[in-house]
C-alpha cells in the first residue's frame, strides 16, 4: 500500500510545473491520468535534450501516469471528462486563467459531476489581479518575481536559472496544497475547494529577506554570487588543486568549527569578527583570510579537515560527480528504467523517503494515448466501437 493510492488525479496539464504536481503523486501511488490533446499531446514530449532524435525527459515527467488522450473543447470531449471528473478527487490544471470556464467546465460544473472534487490550478500569475489573464511562462514569472535581479555578478546582466527552476518549486507548492485541501476535505469533513498555485508566487515566498530589508531600511538588494548580508564567512573558494567548493558558516557555532579547521582560534574573539554582526560588516577582509586558506589545500586534503571538525563545504559537482557519487547511489537517487525504444533511461529517484510506504516508479512516460482503452473502456465503460467512433471523430 502507497500512501496516495486511494486517490485520482486528472492531470489536465501540460509543459512543467503542473505535470510535475501530478508525476510527484503518482510516485506515491496516485492513479494519475494523464489527458492530453489528440495528436500533439503535451508539448513537453518534444523537449531537449534529445537522444536519437526523441526527447527524453518525458519519460521521468510522466512516469507511473496512465496517459489518455482527449479533446475538452468538443461536446463530447466535455461529457466524457465529466464522467472522469465523477470518479476522481483532484483535477490539475494549468490553462491560461478562465480557459476552462470559457470551455463550460467551470468549477461549479465539475462539482455537479462529483460534489468532492479538488481543482489545483497553476498559472504564471494566479486567478486573480491584473496580470491574472497574461500567459505564465517559467522565466518571465522568475524575473517577475524579484529573483533574477538579485542573480549574477553586480556589473554584469541578470542572470535567469539555468533551468526551470520556478515551475518545479510551483509544482512543490501544488502538491502541498492539493494533500491539504485532500486532508481538510477527508480528515476535516470539510468542503472540496479550488487551490491557486501561481509561479511567481511560489519563488517570492522565498525572498522574505528582501521584503524586510526594502521596508525596513529601503535597500534594494543587488546582484551577489553568494549569500549576501545574512551570513559570513561563505561563499565560492578554489582549493590548490583548482577544485571549487562552497563554504558557509550562517551560525556562531559553525564560526567557531572553521577557526579550529584553520587552526585560528584567535579569530573567534578578534574584534571584527567575534559576532555574525561584525563578520558581515568585515565579510571583506574575512573573506580574504577563508580564501586564502582554502587555497593552501588540495580539495581531499581540505575535505578531511573540515568533515573532521563539522564545517560546511562541499565541492561543486557536475553531473558526472553525482553519478560517481557512492552517497547518491545509497540513497537510490538515481534510476535506470526500461525504455521501450532507448533501451533503457535514468532519470531521479523517488523523494522523500518513506519508512513504511515507499514511492515506485512502475513504468516510464507512456506513448500518447498508451491508456485509451484502458480508461475509456475499462474505467468509463465505454464498448469497443464507441472508441473507434471517438477516435474518427478525433474527439481522442
Amino acid at each position: 500500500m502507497q500512501p496516495l493510492s486511494a486517490i485520482r488525479v486528472l492531470d489536465v496539464s501540460t509543459v512543467i510545473a503542473a505535470p510535475f504536481a501530478a508525476v510527484l503523486m503518482a510516485d506515491f501511488g496516485a492513479d494519475v491520468i494523464k489527458i492530453e490533446m489528440p495528436k500533439t499531446g503535451d508539448p513537453f514530449r518534444a523537449l531537449g535534450p534529445y537522444h536519437k532524435g526523441e526527447g527524453m525527459r518525458w519519460s521521468t515527467m510522466a512516469r507511473n501516469k496512465r496517459c489518455i488522450t482527449l479533446d475538452l473543447r468538443k461536446e463530447k470531449g466535455k461529457e466524457l471528462f465529466l464522467s472522469l471528473v465523477e470518479k476522481s478527487d483532484v483535477v490539475i490544471e494549468n490553462f491560461r486563467t478562465g480557459t476552462m470556464d470559457k470551455w463550460g467546465l467551470d468549477y461549479e460544473t465539475m462539482k455537479k459531476a462529483n460534489s468532492k472534487i479538488i481543482v489545483c490550478r497553476v498559472t504564471g500569475y494566479g486567478q486573480t489581479g491584473p496580470n491574472a489573464p497574461v500567459a505564465g511562462f517559467g522565466t518571465p514569472a522568475t524575473a517577475f518575481s524579484g529573483f533574477t535581479y538579485v542573480t549574477g555578478y553586480k556589473d554584469r546582466p541578470p542572470v535567469s536559472p539555468s533551468f526551470s527552476l520556478v515551475d518545479y518549486i510551483s509544482g512543490l507548492y501544488a502538491v502541498m496544497s492539493t494533500m491539504m485541501a485532500l486532508y481538510y476535505r477527508d480528515v476535516k469533513k470539510g468542503e472540496p475547494q479550488e487551490v491557486d498555485v501561481s509561479l511567481y508566487e511560489s519563488i517570492f515566498r522565498m525572498m522574505e529577506i528582501h521584503v524586510a530589508d526594502y521596508h525596513k531600511n529601503g535597500i534594494i538588494r543587488e546582484r551577489t554570487p553568494h549569500l549576501s548580508g545574512t551570513s559570513s564567512p561563505g561563499g565560492t573558494y578554489e582549493t590548490k588543486d583548482g577544485k571549487w567548493v562552497v563554504l558557509v558558516c550562517s551560525t556562531d557555532r559553525t564560526w567557531v568549527y572553521l577557526t579550529k579547521a584553520m587552526g585560528m582560534p584567535d579569530l573567534r574573539t578578534h574584534p571584527l569578527y567575534s559576532t555574525m554582526k561584525d563578520r558581515l560588516t568585515n565579510d571583506a577582509s574575512l573573506d580574504d583570510i577563508v580564501r586564502h586558506w582554502i587555497a593552501s589545500f588540495v580539495y581531499e586534503k581540505l575535505k578531511e579537515i573540515v568533515d573532521r571538525e563539522g564545517v560546511p563545504v562541499n565541492l561543486i559537482y557536475n553531473i558526472a560527480d553525482i553519478f560517481e557519487d557512492p552517497h547518491y547511489a545509497a540513497r537510490e537517487n538515481i534510476l535506470e528504467m526500461p525504455h521501450p525504444t532507448l533501451g533503457t533511461i535514468k532519470m531521479p529517484g523517488i523523494v522523500p523517503k518513506f519508512s513504511l510506504t515507499p514511492g515506485e516508479v512502475k513504468w516510464v512516460g507512456p506513448a500518447l494515448g498508451a491508456h485509451n482503452e484502458e480508461i475509456y473502456c475499462g474505467l468509463l465503460g465505454l464498448r469497443q466501437e464507441q472508441l473507434e467512433t471517438l477516435k474518427v471523430a478525433e474527439v481522442i
